[in-house]
């Protein structure tokens, strides 16, 4: 089976990894390591036999701002959609208890969403940092006795650690969505055969009464239904914003018919992607 290359940011076994496998299920995935998301929009956009799986937004830290303006300033395009739900465990090297863990590394992100659960435990102390499966990876690579990483399962087992505490995460209803971005020569392979009911788009409107209204009444009178609606400032334009829009839709037409009765109303419009959603 030929391997897919799919661009993660993070190192192997991270939660984009880990949803890359999910949603590539069947497929032979070769994961390609980014460190930052700007390069993996960068790798993915100058290799077209590629795709990338990015982060979008958190039931508990909210949307991640930076990647969508990444997503509209590429060339890539959406070609489906990932939920998963993002479990923490504790791990260790083999044969440590969580008595003779005194110190706990994580992204900052993962430490604060665990926080009841290592509060309870105060003689950890929390160092802060790139990365949960990197954590888990360093204290591998390095043996280091003592330490522990909050990171995902997958990560755990990857790296040969022990799991001392599974599903630590103070709010157990965390999810992540992730989106699946290719190039618009990639994406129509990968969308043949499948149903398009979902859309994300972006625009900016004019700094007058009532524009975010007359559109969305728009899409509301074509059936639409806008399951996001994202706001950043527009930098050097006070006061003036653009707007990061999710639709699904039933009707293909409708939905493209309401798309052209909005564009004389709004700029800058782009279609970030057209695709299939994830129940």
């Amino acid at each position: 089976m030929d391997e897919l290359k799919v661009a993660i940011q993070g190192v192997a076994g991270c939660f984009h990894d880990a949803a890359a496998r999910e949603y590539f299920s069947g497929q032979n995935v070769g994961a390609i390591e980014c460190e930052t998301f700007h390069d993996l929009f960068q790798l993915v956009s100058h290799h077209n036999h590629m795709v990338g799986i990015v982060a979008i937004e958190n039931t508990i830290a909210g949307s991640l701002l930076q990647n969508h303006e990444l997503l509209r300033n590429s060339r890539l395009t959406i070609i489906g959609e990932h939920k998963k739900y993002i479990s923490h465990s504790l791990a260790a090297l083999p044969g440590q208890t969580i008595e003779n863990i005194y110190e706990v590394n994580s992204h900052p992100m993962a430490l604060q969403q665990c926080e009841q659960f290592l509060r309870s435990h105060h003689w950890m102390k929390l160092v802060e940092t790139n990365d949960t499966a990197g954590s888990a990876k360093m204290i591998a690579e390095r043996n280091l006795a003592g330490h522990a990483a909050v990171c995902g399962r997958y990560a755990a087992e990857l790296y040969g650690l022990s799991i001392l505490a599974d599903d630590i995460q103070t709010n157990k209803r965390n999810f992540t969505r992730f989106l699946i971005v290719a190039s618009p020569e990639k994406a129509t392979q990968f969308k043949a055969g499948k149903q398009t009911n979902k859309s994300s788009i972006a625009f900016t409107l004019p700094h007058s009464h009532g524009s975010l209204s007359a559109v969305l009444t728009i899409f509301s009178f074509y059936g639409m239904n806008l399951t996001k609606i994202q706001s950043l400032p527009i930098i050097g334009r006070e006061w003036e914003y653009r707007f990061y829009i999710d639709l699904t839709f039933d009707n293909y037409v409708r939905y493209s018919q309401s798309i052209n009765a909005v564009r004389p109303l709004i700029s800058d419009f782009k279609i970030l992607g057209e695709y299939a959603e994830c129940k």
